[in-house]
């Protein structure tokens, strides 16, 4: 009888633990908009700054994201997946200190679209790293990670935004990187890249490293070569995108445009300028308190995605949403006085965005993209992401001055709605499927039967002479 395999390893953990810490300095710079504009916009501020720079230092960052991220898929597939990740590190550092120091707002211009450029490679890269180094049975619980300390990152922010100023804000996001970048370095690069530059020693030496030294690689290890062959075949062609490509990167791209368009960043974007609008006399406390929900949100999912499975966590995602968004466009429309509304709809909101719709379209873009063109889809989706920030992000002042925020917030809860209809018609359940049994969902039935015969082949001995230690790694 085989002896139950431990799929919570140290070194995965480990490995999950220091990707996760740069989705924490993520959270934090994209969260920095909130309280810096209401700092910004306060009374005795250096600089201070009109709605329109507002709308500009809020958007800015999603904009450049959007370039990070269509450029960031050419870095992964050319210099790898861990060096595209460490690459965001001194950047980070360069924008929090720009913004620190600034004199004008054409500093803070700079910064943000510097860090943005960041966060669009991080939030591109994360995801794929991580779904190619976990093992199935635990990747949904570990490659939710980076979502709960990007949400802690968001907190941290928030707390720091009660006491801190603009200026100081920056310099906090200025140091965070440097624990990230020191636990970075360790950890080894991605089997599945290694093989895709026929480096199959060290994608061995890898997987070994990531399953642990009491697992065995072996059948995982012929899995993948299987599936780089076959790869091979499809580069061959000279596109960059076969036609079994587009229907996981149509999956992915409409669980981008769905997650955005949802609001969600304009809510956290401006949360202390909508508690402040609605009478809020505790603005930052209020939007404290999202952040706790924020989290504790996103851990709950983490426990129980593994369990129920993503659609189910998406079902309760949108509906909760929706429900949320109309209850606060109604409070707006009544034009209550009650500040105890806004703010339960917004934690309402909040939870049920962190419970699905914030965290399963990253892991979802990660497991479902093939890896034969996970670059260059990754890429495309990460930059439909972003630019569906921006849109979001910049209009959501002026459609606020133009059609009020009701009907902004019914808008957004009208897409809620449409997403539940998507999910339960389009999106394929992945829970506990390796990476190439989810590639074959969108492969011909021929083109599968060529990747289990080309596995059966594989002669087993020739990784026999290929063993290493987890040690030879670092």
């Amino acid at each position: 009888m085989a002896e139950p395999k431990d799929y919570f390893t140290c070194s995965q953990i480990r490995a999950a633990i220091a990707v996760s810490l740069g989705s924490l300095v993520v959270g934090f710079t994209s969260a920095w908009s909130s309280p810096a504009i209401a700092s910004l916009q306060s009374e005795g501020s250096i600089i201070p700054i009109s709605d329109t720079e507002a709308s500009w230092v809020g958007s800015l960052m999603p904009l450049t994201a959007l370039v990070g991220g269509l450029t960031g898929g050419t870095a992964l597939d050319k210099i790898g997946r861990k060096m595209t990740i460490l690459s965001t590190s001194l950047p980070f550092i360069a924008a929090g200190l720009m913004v620190t120091f600034a004199s004008n707002v054409y500093m803070i211009y700079a910064g943000r679209a510097v860090a943005g450029f960041c966060i669009g490679v991080m939030s591109l890269s994360l995801p794929v790293y991580l779904a190619e180094t976990i093992h199935p049975e635990v990747r949904g619980r570990l490659g939710m990670l980076p979502t709960t300390l990007g949400n802690m990152g968001v907190l941290i922010c928030y707390a720091c935004g009660a006491w801190m100023d603009w200026s100081q804000l920056s310099l906090v996001s200025a140091v965070l990187p440097i624990p990230f970048l020191a636990m970075m370095c360790p950890i080894p690069e991605s089997p599945t890249f290694l093989m895709s530059k026929q480096k199959n020693m060290k994608a061995l030496k890898s997987l070994e490293w990531l399953r642990g030294q009491n697992n065995e690689t072996s059948d995982e290890f012929l899995r993948l070569k299987s599936a780089e062959k076959e790869n091979m075949k499809s580069r061959t062609t000279g596109f960059p995108l076969t036609r079994s490509d587009l229907h996981p990167l149509s999956l992915c791209l409409g669980l981008m445009m769905f997650q955005q368009l949802s609001g969600i960043n304009a809510v956290m974007f401006y949360s202390v300028s909508i508690f402040v609008d609605s009478g809020s006399a505790t603005p930052h406390v209020s939007t404290i308190i999202l952040g706790v929900v924020n989290i504790f949100a996103t851990i709950m999912s983490n426990l129980l995605i593994d369990r129920l499975g993503r659609k189910i966590l998406l079902y309760i995602s949108s509906m909760g949403m929706m429900i949320s968004l109309g209850v606060l466009g109604a409070h707006y429309h009544s034009e209550a006085i009650s500040t105890v509304t806004p703010l339960v709809a917004l934690v309402v909101y909040i939870i049920s965005f962190s419970f699905g719709f914030g965290p399963i379209p990253w892991l979802l873009m990660g497991e479902l993209l093939p890896s034969r063109s996970r670059g260059t889809c990754a890429a495309i989706t990460t930059g439909s992401n972003w630019a569906a920030t921006f849109a979001v992000t910049k209009t959501f002042l002026d459609l606020k001055n133009l059609v009020g925020a009701a009907t902004v917030f019914w808008m957004y809860g009208l897409v809620c709605g449409l997403a539940l209809l998507f999910i339960m018609v389009c999106v394929p359940e992945t829970r506990g499927k390796s990476l190439e049994e989810i590639e074959r969902l969108f492969t011909k039935p021929h083109e599968s039967a060529v990747l289990d015969n080309e596995a059966g082949r594989i002669n087993r001995s020739s990784i026999a002479n290929m063993k290493s230690t987890p040690s030879q790694l670092l």
